[in-house]
């Protein structure tokens, strides 16, 4: 049973004692106390309802999927203010750039391109003609493996330099990535929404809150209640 339909049946409970117990004053307050807390109670029940129903002759209920499309634009602003604003993007991708470890990539990367171009020059230059003495191309073949390894460690050298650094991070600030990435989160929060509907989202609410509103039946039917109970008492 839950918190809720106990208080009622409690309020309910103290106002039928108030019909057996045969001393006026005790019976008075069991009376107005189970009245008033039945009343505090059962009113924050229809509140509680009348946030997810509407209710026939009584105006605002139903306000969850009456505002709907506020509720829609408010939570779109919610996410795009409080969660992915722009300067949030900006320090998420300074904070990812500051990361970026180009390493890895430089010592798996093959550089033979680089040393055939390399090669090619030699060989069209005048100095061609002269290679083609000692084997030509092939006499630059022992080469291939000394150059890859000191370009590797030239390339590294420089992704670590701060001059490099201040270049990347220029050229961040001068991309349209952030602009890209905010575009394209907004469209998914909005196509995410256009999702939703009405009753989605009142099965939603419903679930998140209405077990911790339950307790202002609680608290409406224990308030109700003494103050019904300091009104007999007063009366008397």
């Amino acid at each position: 049973m839950n918190p809720s339909t106990l208080t009622h049946l409690i309020a309910l409970l103290l106002a039928g004692l108030s019909l057996i117990i045969p001393e006026p004053i005790i019976s008075r307050m069991l009376l107005l106390g189970g009245l008033f807390a039945f009343s505090g109670a059962i009113t924050n029940t229809l509140a509680i309802h009348m946030l997810f129903e509407r209710v026939p002759l009584l105006y605002g209920s139903g306000v969850i999927e009456a505002r709907f499309d506020a509720f829609k634009s408010a939570l779109r602003s919610m996410i795009m203010e409080q969660f992915f604003t722009r300067a949030q993007l900006e320090a998420f991708f300074n904070d990812e750039e500051r990361r970026i470890d180009l390493e890895p990539l430089l010592q798996r990367s093959d550089f033979s391109p680089a040393f055939d171009a390399l090669s090619q020059s030699v060989m069209e230059s005048r100095f061609g003609g002269m290679l083609s003495m000692f084997g030509g191309e092939k006499a630059l073949e022992g080469l291939r493996e000394p150059f890859n390894e000191k370009l590797k460690v030239s390339l590294i050298a420089i992704t670590r330099s701060e001059a490099f650094k201040a270049q990347m991070h220029a050229q961040m600030e001068r991309s349209p990535l952030i602009d890209d990435v905010e575009r394209k989160l907004t469209e998914l929060i909005d196509a995410r929404l256009d999702e939703l509907t009405p009753q989605s989202v009142k099965m939603l609410v419903t679930r998140l809150i209405r077990e911790h509103l339950g307790w202002l039946v609680v608290w409406g039917g224990v308030f109700g209640g003494l103050i019904g109970m300091i009104g007999a008492l007063a009366g008397a």
